[in-house]
């Protein structure tokens, strides 16, 4: 992927449900780049340094504007694998909040991962639930955005 001129670099943050935003904003803060937190009526972000943009509740209703206001080579913060895999398509660089890429390489297998667990869901069976989140997590999320800034990871 080309690499981007900073000038122009956005990080967006999918923020609902999102633990790391107060560290994202941090470190575009550090690195002088434009934070742009999305987030539905039902939370209430405002943080110094970043812009809030807040959309109706609604099936993906965030997912749909964040994508139409990225540019390639922006970063996006992201549990969603289904707005990991548009922000693909739009040549953005989607980072989960555990510090992992998404890229082309790993979305088909993460999509039907999901897709998988909801026939589970749906056919009344029942999963694991994700663990307490770590501080280890927090690190290498931060460690990776680091990165990704810096030019370090190629893929």
């Amino acid at each position: 992927m080309q690499k981007k001129d900073r000038s122009t670099l956005k990080i967006l943050i999918d923020a609902d449900g999102c633990p790391v935003v107060d560290v994202t904003i941090d470190i575009a803060r550090e690195n002088g780049l434009e934070c742009v937190i999305l987030c539905d009526t039902s939370h209430v972000f405002e943080r110094e340094w970043a812009r809030t943009i807040m959309v109706s509740k609604g099936a993906d209703s965030v997912d749909f504007k964040l994508v139409n206001l990225l540019s390639p080579g922006d970063i996006v913060v992201t549990q969603d694998y289904g707005l990991a895999a548009m922000c693909l398509a739009r040549g953005a660089l989607p980072l989960s909040q555990n510090g992992m890429l998404y890229h082309n390489g790993n979305i088909d297998g993460l999509l039907m991962a999901r897709h998988e667990a909801k026939k589970i869901r749906n056919a009344g069976g029942r999963l694991k639930g994700n663990s307490k989140r770590t501080k280890e997590q927090d690190v290498a999320f931060a460690e990776m955005l680091k990165k990704l800034l810096a030019g370090e990871v190629l893929f």
